[in-house]
């Protein structure tokens, strides 16, 4: 059996599957994919493989208890041995107070997330560009250390309502870090996409070898708050753990920074800079995702932040019963709009500042205030009259994204990055706390 099913094949084990059913309810899912990668280290490869996984799971429900099992076989017996197995956890489960049945037939946009050319991807091409990389490290007297991901796959899912989804997808991930020789100067690029044809190893890298060879000999500046420009792959950590935090229930209950005091929620209110739109759009060419989410809701396009107002928020289908609301899913994606200048047009237009290339080891410090504590890592730069003077050493940080967008200065185009797509920032007033030697 091939790892990639078609629409039509995963339909039709799903249908089978669902014909043994003896419960109330039931779901399928069925997923499988095509995963190869490559690792290297101190300029050499140290792994590369290639792993492939078809696997199925089934939901029983019997009224509000429900029991999964999982299996990798497809043959009649296995798949009804496997229900019957779902049902018997399900019968043996505690209630859940907060089960909500089973959607029926939904409607889905159609995205575009699969690549030919990434479905293509074969151990040749592994090397090739691990050696596009390594190559002009070695050359440079510079360590390269990189790790190459491709995968290609299918989800699709089913139920005894009626509902059926089906997507498959490709996606490729490159990250590089880069040293110097005597360890005191690091770089660093990050790269994604659907499209392998969009990736080249060699021009990331060779980012990431200019940030080496100018972090090193840095100079150490007083923890406090400064002008900062922020890159795409330092931005998206705290923006993220922003949209991750606008469910409503956490909101409705005191726990989130969308909780009024004294009980509500903030959703309507202008919370960031008017210049703030924050959006998904699972159709959108440069970060395309599945028409649906999870638990086979469909996925649209959602405004959550539009000029700097909160719009909407993400709702479990319980608490949205319970509130009288639709029920909409979180993003697997978001999009910040952003402007036109580049990193370079912002860095040239900074009278004094720095500039983070990315941050690491975040933690959460207040989630009621979405403050976050980290570090600056692998290429922090002291900007004056509009031009990088030095590398500076790293700090760490203490800092929320509501507050930092409530910072803005100005916004770069925005650039691919972990799925979503986010512009360099300029904020003004950055909290760094203390340094870090840790190059």
């Amino acid at each position: 059996m091939s790892i990639i099913l078609t629409k039509e094949e995963a339909k039709k084990i799903i249908d089978k599957v669902l014909a043994f059913s003896k419960a109330d309810e039931m779901s399928v899912s069925l997923s499988g994919s095509r995963t190869g990668n490559i690792r290297y280290a101190r300029n050499s490869v140290s792994t590369s493989g290639e792993s492939l996984d078809l696997s199925l799971a089934v939901t029983a429900v019997f009224g509000k208890r429900s029991g999964t099992a999982t299996i990798n076989e497809f043959d009649d017996k296995s798949l009804e041995k496997t229900v019957r197995r779902a049902e018997e956890i399900a019968k043996l489960a505690p209630e859940n107070p907060e089960y909500v049945p089973m959607l029926g037939p939904q409607t889905y946009l159609e995205t575009s997330t699969f690549s030919e050319s990434t479905a293509k991807i074969d151990p040749d091409y592994r090397a090739k560009a691990a050696f596009e990389s390594i190559d002009p490290c070695s050359k440079k007297g510079l360590t390269a250390a990189g790790y190459l991901e491709d995968s290609s796959g299918f989800n699709a899912m089913g139920n005894s309502k009626g509902l059926f989804a089906y997507n498959k997808s490709t996606s490729i991930d490159f990250s590089i870090t880069v040293r110097t020789a005597d360890g005191l100067g690091s770089g660093y690029a990050i790269r994604d996409f659907n499209d392998v044809s969009k990736l080249s190893t060699k021009s990331a890298t060779e980012i990431a070898m200019q940030k080496a060879l100018a972090s090193s000999s840095a100079k150490a500046l007083e923890p406090g708050k400064y002008t900062v420009i922020l890159e795409p792959a330092a931005s998206i950590d705290l923006l993220q753990n922003m949209m991750r935090s606008m469910d409503a229930r956490n909101a409705d209950e005191g726990r989130s920074f969308l909780s009024k005091k004294g009980g509500g929620i903030r959703l309507g209110e202008k919370l960031f800079d008017e210049r703030v739109n924050i959006y998904s759009d699972p159709s959108n060419p440069e970060i395309p995702k599945a028409g649906f989410s999870g638990d086979g809701r469909p996925q649209e396009k959602i405004y959550w932040i539009e000029n700097g107002v909160v719009k909407n928020l993400t709702y479990s289908r319980f608490w949205a019963e319970k509130k009288g609301v639709k029920a909409t899913p979180p993003p697997s994606g978001f999009i910040m709009a952003g402007g036109t200048e580049s990193l370079a047009d912002l860095i040239k237009g900074t009278e004094k500042g720095i500039l983070v290339t990315r941050f690491w080891y975040i933690r959460a410090v207040d989630p009621q205030t979405l403050l976050y504590t980290g570090l600056t890592r692998d290429g922090t730069f002291y900007i004056e009259k509009g031009q990088i003077k030095y590398p500076i050493k790293n700090f760490r940080f203490n800092e929320s994204p509501v507050i930092m967008l409530n910072n803005l200065e100005a916004m770069g185009a925005p650039m691919r990055i972990g799925g979503s797509l986010v512009p360099p920032l300029k904020i003004r007033d950055f909290t760094f706390s203390s340094l870090s030697d840790a190059v």
